[in-house]
């Protein structure tokens, strides 16, 4: 195994533990369970981010992701989970109007983004995030995916050993590690051996 992977298994088992510790105390990792007609937010709420209670405001600003007070088509298409290797075959015009009816329901002024204020006012006249049948909006990096859909289902605990590592899932998360180890020990040994070709603009090069 390594030096990586040693480092990213310990990593994980602080983070496993810590969410442990302050989200249920001595007890077991439990999902969240919603009711079978709960709406698409709801779902996600609990499926991505372990959050069963929240109001308007709380969702809006977790999913204002530069934190400017107003969601962009871009925000929408985020949280949608469309930059997700998950959805890579769901067709971009499919995407795109996921993100012009989510505008349609929340902008009022028809600005092309969607403030905190238009998202309460709708919220409260009871218009909900549709559900588009595309999936729970998958939109953290590869760590927090891996960490709250695999790890905390199958390893959460301080009894995880590396032969218990053997799920596909793992299997590939770890690979994906390797791999970018060895790629930034290669562009290191690059750098050290001096110029690096590669980085010159072909115009400047001694042919």
């Amino acid at each position: 195994m390594s030096q990586f992977l040693l480092f990213s298994l310990g990593a994980l088992l602080f983070l496993s533990c810590a969410l442990e510790a302050a989200s249920h105390g001595d007890h077991e990792h439990q999902q969240i369970v919603v009711a079978d007609d709960a709406d698409w937010a709801t779902r996600h709420m609990a499926e991505e981010h372990h959050i069963s209670s929240f109001d308007a405001s709380t969702f809006f600003m977790l999913h204002d992701y530069d934190s400017q007070g107003l969601w962009s088509a871009s925000d929408i298409h985020r949280t949608y989970g469309f930059a997700d290797e998950s959805t890579k075959d769901i067709p971009e015009s499919s995407k795109q109007r996921v993100v012009s009816e989510v505008l349609s329901l929340y902008d009022a002024d028809h600005s092309g983004t969607i403030t905190r204020d238009e998202f309460l006012a709708a919220w409260d006249r009871g218009v909900k995030l549709p559900d588009f049948g595309m999936g729970p909006g998958h939109h953290g990096d590869d760590e927090y995916e891996y960490e709250i859909h695999h790890w905390e289902k199958y390893h959460s605990g301080d009894d995880v050993k590396e032969e218990d590592l053997n799920h596909p899932e793992d299997i590939e998360h770890f690979r994906k590690h390797d791999e970018e180890d060895r790629r930034r020990e290669e562009w290191e040994r690059v750098e050290r051996a001096g110029v690096v070709e590669s980085n010159i603009p072909a115009k400047f090069r001694v042919n």
